[in-house]
């Protein structure tokens, strides 16, 4: 598992543990990619982008396109970055493998209602293809 990996694994079971339901690498729209979604249990969607280093930070030029597509926008990184690297007004999580906690809280933007059902709609789509390519690896889905 890379390291960004281990870290939206610690943000998807904080973030289960409030109530959220969560998939990475969700694609918003053609050309991004996001870590983590998660969908809050009234009907709030949060993105999260983990970053394992400053090389990682500082190469990730599309998260600005990103903020569009949630309701609030976090950074989730480990105890040992630098964190005033970070943007003022977005979120912050801290994690690791096993957990994160949640220390900012990103600025509000609620998604217009169009846009809102778009992506829950997204996100149901990803997590039911993910669970149908845990049951039946060898099928093919329009994501492959």
């Amino acid at each position: 598992m890379l390291p960004g990996q281990i870290l939206a694994r610690g943000v998807a079971r904080h973030l289960a543990a409030l109530g959220f339901a969560c998939v990475e690498e969700l694609v918003p729209a053609r050309g991004l990619r996001v870590d983590v979604m998660a969908l809050g249990p009234k009907g709030d969607i949060w993105i999260v982008e983990c970053k394992s280093s400053r090389a990682d930070f500082m190469s990730d030029s599309k998260w600005h396109g990103y903020l569009e597509w949630s309701d609030r926008f976090f950074w989730a990184v480990d105890s040992d970055f630098d964190v005033d690297l970070l943007p003022e007004g977005s979120g912050l999580i801290i994690a690791d493998g096993y957990g994160a906690e949640v220390l900012r809280m990103g600025a509000e933007s609620r998604l217009a209602p169009a846009r809102r059902k778009a992506m829950t709609h997204r996100f149901a789509t990803h997590a039911a293809r993910r669970l149908h390519s845990l049951r039946d690896p060898h099928a093919l889905s329009p994501e492959t």
